[in-house]
């Protein structure tokens, strides 16, 4: 799947492709200006917030660097049958703005089409996890303090202006779950300055990092965090301490007795790394994922005339002579071989009209897409999805 933004962002940073991700801090800008709108808006993400019922932690709101009660600016909303749903008071949330506050909204993927085709482009381009989060600050309220991440991170900053500081790491790719909290900030200063729209920064895992408008007086900043989390040497060996459960002799229980032998135990945990390496734990990672959210294809409410991929990651597509073979999302399908055609367009990652579909690969493309449906590897490209791909990834027919 290419996606407008990633080639912006890779032009940005001068990079080639996704094995730049972690290695250093890089900031660079994108000239395209109607691309940095078109991705979000102070206004569309404030449509957001007032369109869907939204709780703590996915929206917060903070003043001079502390949170603000919900209270503040959530109202419940009561249905003439008495039931009580949770809202952004939009005058509330308006006043906090106009006096200077930070709004964030957590996996704003969730909510927003753009943004979750946006995460999922970026997913099979570097072929890890992403989500991103969405920060709007006005006038001169804060941020949060000095702080690092335990992911690597890609800022795009999309309206206004913020002052960044960036510090090197206090300890080398530092964890989430770690045998040291590291608390000590770094006392070296990377960069420090104003990112403006348009503007792209990379920070690795472990660098400190603090954002603020204090002191800039009027005026806004809105940015984008895509959140990248990587597997790690660790992610490896907790995956082999499910697989060793296949071994009878880890499911018996530990001898405390004096004298007794683990010689067995460790040849046999020996025997096991060797059996399944690293690179076997990546591509289960990728092919063993849950499948993602998606409407579901009834055929009671119209016929299926377009359809996109939405795996986290993209299928695997394995020829073998008569069949083919498609393994993604824990799931492997096996067609017939006359189906390669329809499967490279319909598991492209790029949306799919049927009908055009049909001309260029041939009619059995349609009852192919409804394989695909129905096992939950493609979706129905209803109208608010396509939003998501309009202008930023290619139709697969054209």
């Amino acid at each position: 799947m290419e996606h407008r933004l990633i080639r912006a962002i890779e032009t940005a940073l001068g990079w080639s492709g996704a094995e730049e991700l972690g290695k250093g801090f890089v900031r660079g800008s994108i000239d395209d200006t109607a691309l940095v709108s078109r991705i979000m808006t102070p206004n569309r993400l404030l449509d957001i917030s007032m369109r869907r019922s939204l709780n703590r932690p996915q929206f917060r709101c903070f003043q001079k660097g502390v949170e603000v009660h919900p209270a503040v600016y959530y109202t419940d909303t009561v249905s003439p049958r008495g039931q009580s749903v949770p809202m952004v008071n939009m005058r509330s949330l308006g006043r906090l703005l106009r006096d200077g506050t930070t709004v964030i909204m957590d996996q704003a993927n969730v909510f927003d089409p753009t943004m979750e085709v946006a995460c999922r482009a970026l997913q099979w381009w570097c072929r890890e996890r992403v989500q991103v989060n969405a920060y709007l600050t006005t006038n001169d309220a804060s941020g949060f303090p000095l702080h690092w991440d335990d992911h690597d991170v890609v800022i795009a900053q999309l309206a206004g202006e913020k002052e960044w500081e960036v510090r090197t790491t206090s300890r080398a790719v530092p964890m989430y779950r770690d045998s040291d909290p590291n608390e000590t900030p770094s006392d070296e200063i990377v960069w420090s300055g104003s990112m403006r729209t348009g503007d792209v920064m990379h920070i690795p895992r472990g660098h400190w990092h603090q954002a603020t408008r204090t002191g800039s007086g009027s005026g806004m900043s809105l940015h984008v965090t895509f959140g990248i989390t990587k597997r790690t040497g660790a992610s490896w060996l907790a995956w082999l301490g499910d697989w060793c459960r296949k071994h009878e002799i880890f499911r018996h229980d530990l001898d405390r007795r004096e004298g007794s032998s683990s010689e067995a135990l460790t040849t046999t945990a020996a025997q096991l790394i060797t059996e399944r390496s690293p690179a076997d734990y990546l591509t289960a990672y990728e092919q063993e994922t849950a499948l993602p959210r998606h409407v579901p294809f009834l055929d009671i409410l119209g016929p299926l005339d377009a359809v996109v991929c939405t795996t986290h990651f993209p299928p695997r597509v394995q020829e073998n002579g008569e069949t083919v073979d498609v393994v993604a999302s824990g799931k492997k399908l096996t067609l017939a071989a006359k189906a390669l055609p329809a499967l490279r367009l319909l598991l492209s990652g790029r949306p799919v009209d049927l009908r055009c579909a049909e001309a260029i690969v041939g009619a059995e493309v349609t009852e192919v897409a409804e394989i695909l449906v129905r096992e939950e590897l493609c979706a129905v490209l209803t109208p608010e999805l396509s939003s998501g791909y309009t202008g930023l990834v290619t139709n697969a027919a054209s």
